[in-house]
């Protein structure tokens, strides 16, 4: 993988002077969580649609090399914890994507309320407006096979009931002048997955060929998935149009559908070239230690999703964007891995 050695730029938050055009200069957009998945991907889809894009993290240089894929962007030192951090590094900015994310699942409950917090204040003190990257994780059994935004949110997942809360909030603060976009999707898989996504977990372990593939429910039970290069897309298309929208906005991503008759492992088996064994996920060793490990109990509480289908409606953002940026699943498998480091000459 290349690794930009580039130094991050400085931190401006002056005026931004105007083309030899005399056109406005390019928006800009804070970026919180651009080291994970979601984050990264949407500040990459910001630069090459002319945005300027600022990152936030506690260790600017060291993030700078470690995201070859934010060359152009302007790193700024600051804890996304902390409100005194993120007001000034979003002044200036029309945009703040909040995808803060605490790494494998470890105290959800003692850090995205302060995070997001920290954003609203933010995007209240500027005037920016807020982009929050939701899942299918707000929604229980009982909100049924295809779901739509106005679908009854009653999680029966403590990571289900968090997201709920951090929607609320957010619905608070659009009542209170902040605006917000949220656009919700299934399980993210792209070039640059962390580790710790469903995909790396069962299918493809960063940095390894694939030898074996675990499934964690039946090949017949659909599954929804986000390509990240075209959620990214998405977003910023939707950020583009953001000023027709309401001031708290709520979007459907379609992504993937698979199930038996397109199903991932089959679809990394036709990329390899071979044929890679398939067992069942071991649910019982997971139950076993849950008690011991947070990340084993919040992927205990999301097995219902592999049990029963939850397919989330796109029809608002088809009818908003004309269509849904979307990437062929064998085309998105075979990114995905190559960006893992997954496949052999």
């Amino acid at each position: 993988m290349f690794v930009s050695m580039n130094r991050p730029r400085a931190f401006d938050v002056g005026p931004m002077p105007l083309s030899s055009t005399n056109r406005p200069a390019p928006k800009t957009a804070l970026v919180i969580g651009a080291t994970g998945s979601i984050g990264g991907e949407v500040g990459r889809a910001l630069l090459a649609r002319g945005w300027r894009v600022r990152a936030l993290n506690r260790n600017p240089e060291m993030a700078a090399t470690a995201a070859p894929r934010l060359a152009g962007a302007d790193w700024v030192r600051g804890d996304a914890m902390l409100p005194a951090s993120v007001i000034p590094a979003a002044e200036g900015c029309a945009l703040i994507v909040h995808a803060a994310n605490p790494p494998q699942y470890r105290n959800w409950e003692g850090l995205v309320m302060p995070m997001l917090d920290s954003t609203i204040a933010a995007a209240k003190a500027h005037g920016a407006r807020i982009f929050f990257p939701g899942t299918v994780y707000n929604f229980g059994p009982d909100a049924g096979a295809l779901v739509d935004e106005r679908a009854p949110q009653n999680p029966l997942t403590r990571k289900g009931k968090l997201r709920v809360t951090m929607e609320r909030r957010l619905e608070a603060a659009a009542s209170d002048g902040v605006r917000v976009m949220i656009v919700r999707a299934g399980d993210f898989f792209g070039p640059f997955t962390t580790p710790n996504s469903w995909f790396s977990s069962v299918f493809a372990q960063p940095g390894r060929p694939v030898r074996l593939m675990m499934r964690p429910g039946p090949a017949k039970v659909g599954h929804a998935w986000a390509y990240l290069p075209d959620l990214a897309e998405t977003i910023v298309r939707l950020a583009e149009r953001a000023d027709d929208f309401a001031p708290f906005e709520v979007f459907h991503f379609g992504g993937h559908w698979t199930d038996a008759t397109a199903d991932i492992p089959e679809t990394i088996r036709r990329v390899v070239g071979r044929s890679i064994p398939i067992v069942a996920f071991p649910w019982p060793l997971v139950r076993l230690l849950s008690p011991f490990n947070e990340t084993f109990r919040e992927m205990l509480e999301m097995r219902y999703l592999w049990k029963r289908p939850l397919r989330l409606d796109n029809a608002k953002l088809v009818k908003t964007l004309g269509a849904e940026p979307h990437t062929p699943l064998e085309q998105a498998v075979r990114q995905a891995l190559a960006g893992a480091g997954c496949l052999t000459a």
